[in-house]
């Protein structure tokens, strides 16, 4: 089947079976590799995505979920000579140490930020709650994203 949706404001269409996860075609269709899996079960965050502005776990979303949507990911918010408050927040702070989670935690915070430009700690981390990261970083996270915020409502 094919399914028509827009990509990083990019208008695409991809061919799946009917039941495939949008993670897998992000992944091996589109060669995005800032959603990862994880845990498969939308438990742990590292697949996370936008997806119409509201945060989604690819990993249990389905592509034909997606018909006519607009899916964003880490690719499509920064690159690297015009980087995203939060990717740079995040190289600042030091906020990824393997980086597995990263890129979920930065798509989550995105989520917040552009509902929300002024989030209290409460905010963040309940808009963080559904990304783990294993190695433990969530104090530079924190940090990482209130400076993001600062710097976008600046």
């Amino acid at each position: 089947m094919r399914v028509p949706f827009r990509l990083n404001d990019a208008e695409v269409s991809a061919d799946a079976e009917a039941g495939t996860p949008l993670l897998y075609v992000l992944r091996n269709d589109f060669e995005l590799n800032s959603p990862k899996f994880g845990c498969g079960l939308a438990q742990c965050g590292s697949c996370r995505v936008i997806v119409d502005g509201e945060i989604a776990a690819s990993c249990v979303v389905l592509l034909e979920d997606v018909a006519g949507k607009s899916v964003e990911t880490l690719e499509g918010i920064g690159i690297l000579d015009h980087l995203h408050p939060l990717q740079q927040a995040f190289l600042t702070e030091q906020a990824a140490q393997c980086g597995f989670c990263t890129a979920g935690m930065i798509m989550a915070a995105k989520a917040l930020l552009d509902l929300n430009p002024n989030p209290t700690d409460n905010e963040i981390k309940q808009a963080l709650e559904r990304n783990l990261c294993r190695c433990g970083t969530y104090p530079r996270i924190m940090k990482a994203v209130r400076r993001a915020a600062k710097e976008m409502t600046e």
